[in-house]
């Protein structure tokens, strides 16, 4: 169910009323504590400025108009949408959250106009209401685990004004995985006598050690049938890929432990694809490892400037994680599993203080779970790149 200018007097969003009366708050998300979150602990100044980009002065190079040219998205409960939102003030947007309570806020792209009075622009018959900035976004899926997998939005500011076929082309240059049909195993290709240099830094500097290093054991990548098949769904050459499962499958009784079966079995594939015997395969342990530990872009998102982005400290309707920014020169370090969730870790905490101190504290509290994110570089500075995941069910 999808209207573009639903009114909020219109439908019910409130739910049951609840008392906050106890510490007991349920796993994933909950509508009822997404109030308090929006209440007392959405970062809404924050949040505000970072998208103004320095608009928010009184300097003569502001263009006041610019944060009430940009569109924000909010998805409602039974997935009914509200379109063109604009806000030109902190308070504006702070009294339509609350007012609205929304299960998630996306980003739109700054107009030529205003986009919640677009329709008396359109009257005039002239095409001017129309995008005009767009922070250029790679969206990337990330898997954490075999079971476990979220997404990492690198935002790059400075180059908001590029068009669609200018983004499309930067997208295009780092893209190496092509998603292809239902029954298309391998979406590696690397063609070419020699690697781009910049994919041949990216696989000699950075991935094929994390390859071998981490992956390969951490994802027990060759344990099982089930496993090392995926990967020999890759080779090209079937004989060669059932060489290989039938040596596995015949030593699958030995005593070699599973940590040892990995790193042999990757060996012994590398050493029959590199025999000499196989010209066509040279590039296949190049593409496998691509495969497994390139990121993977979502092209849509780069190419389009229309395109909605979640926004940064909005809650994930399904798990109740906070969509939170992350430090790029840190990322190494950084665990999705670990970022603060909506019960958990944030509302649970501030029921906590309430309870001690009354209902003053629950209004100063200042989440330091949520606080750590904010004092980022990486979100403070709006000239720099702005790094934030949110992790899916």
């Amino acid at each position: 169910m999808a209207r573009e200018d639903e009114k909020a007097d219109a439908m019910e969003i409130d739910g049951q009323h609840q008392q906050v009366a106890t510490t007991a708050v349920p796993d994933g998300f909950n509508a009822d504590y997404l109030r308090i979150y929006y209440g007392k602990l959405f970062p809404r100044v924050d949040f505000f400025k970072w998208l103004s980009y320095g608009n928010d002065g009184k300097h003569p190079g502001c263009d006041q108009s610019y944060v009430g040219r940009r569109e924000f998205s909010f998805t409602l409960e039974n997935d009914i949408y509200l379109r063109f939102q604009s806000f030109d003030s902190v308070a504006e947007m702070e009294n339509s959250i609350k007012e609205k309570c929304p299960f998630k806020i996306d980003i739109g792209p700054v107009y030529s106009v205003d986009p919640a009075k677009r329709h008396a622009y359109a009257q005039s018959g002239n095409n001017v209401f129309v995008p005009v900035e767009r922070e250029l976004i790679f969206d990337i899926m990330i898997l954490v685990s075999i079971t476990y997998c979220g997404y990492i939005v690198v935002v790059v500011v400075s180059i908001a004004g590029l068009n669609n076929e200018q983004r499309a082309a930067i997208a295009d240059y780092f893209r190496v995985y092509k998603v292809g049909g239902e029954n298309t195993m391998k979406k590696v290709s690397l063609t070419g006598a020699v690697l781009h240099p910049f994919l041949a830094r990216s696989y000699t500097d950075v991935l094929k050690g994390f390859f071998e290093d981490k992956l390969l054991l951490s994802q027990q990548l060759f344990a099982s049938e089930e496993r090392y098949q995926k990967i020999l769904d890759l080779i090209p050459d079937e004989n060669v890929a059932s060489e290989l499962h039938d040596k596995w499958q015949g030593n699958r009784r030995s005593s070699i432990s599973k940590e040892d079966a990995n790193a042999t079995r990757w060996e012994q594939l590398k050493s029959t694809l590199q025999s000499g015997k196989h010209k066509g395969l040279r590039r296949c342990i190049e593409e496998i490892v691509f495969s497994y530990t390139y990121p993977r872009l979502d092209m849509e998102v780069s190419k389009h400037m229309n395109h909605l982005l979640k926004a940064p400290f909005c809650i994930h309707p399904k798990t109740g994680r906070v969509c939170v920014p992350i430090d790029p020169d840190n990322c190494d370090d950084f665990d999705p599993t670990t970022v603060p969730t909506l019960s958990q870790d944030i509302v649970s905490a501030t029921i906590a203080e309430s309870l001690q101190g009354g209902i003053r504290k629950l209004i100063q509290c200042k989440a330091p779970a949520v606080q750590e994110y904010l004092d980022l570089d990486s979100y403070k500075s709006p000239k720099r790149m702005i790094v934030k995941c949110f992790t899916p069910s």
